[in-house]
């Protein structure tokens, strides 16, 4: 089992900036990839962005490509989403997830966190 806890949500401006963290700990050797995703209310469940465990490798949405960035800290098993020029369309619960494949799809992913509310305001 691995546990994922996020955290680093809140209220920002547009234009603004957040950075949300995702700690994993329990059998994390396991794991070879982390998923961030999104929820707006009303909507399905969005691909954000990607990165390889390995090798660091990311892969990110168009929707925020060049404003959002993935890292990782594989000394404290953590990985950041560092939100840029955030608009009132990125407000929304954000999911990270761990798995063994980079992947854009949610089912790709057997482990999730619990969410954390970020809100854009206009």
């Amino acid at each position: 089992q691995v546990e994922l806890v996020e955290s680093g949500g809140g209220l920002v401006q547009a234009g603004g900036s957040l950075r949300l963290s995702c700690a994993a700990s329990g059998r994390t050797f396991g794991v070879n990839a982390m998923g961030w995703f999104r929820q707006a209310p009303g909507k399905e469940r969005e691909f954000v962005g990607t990165i390889n465990w390995s090798i660091g490798a990311t892969y990110y949405a168009e929707s925020v490509k060049g404003r959002f960035t993935i890292s990782r800290d594989n000394v404290e098993n953590t990985t950041y989403l560092q939100m840029n020029s955030l608009k009132p369309d990125d407000t929304a619960v954000y999911y990270c997830a761990a798995g063994l494949i980079a992947a854009m799809t949610p089912g790709s992913f057997a482990y999730w966190g619990q969410g954390t509310q970020v809100t854009v305001s206009s």
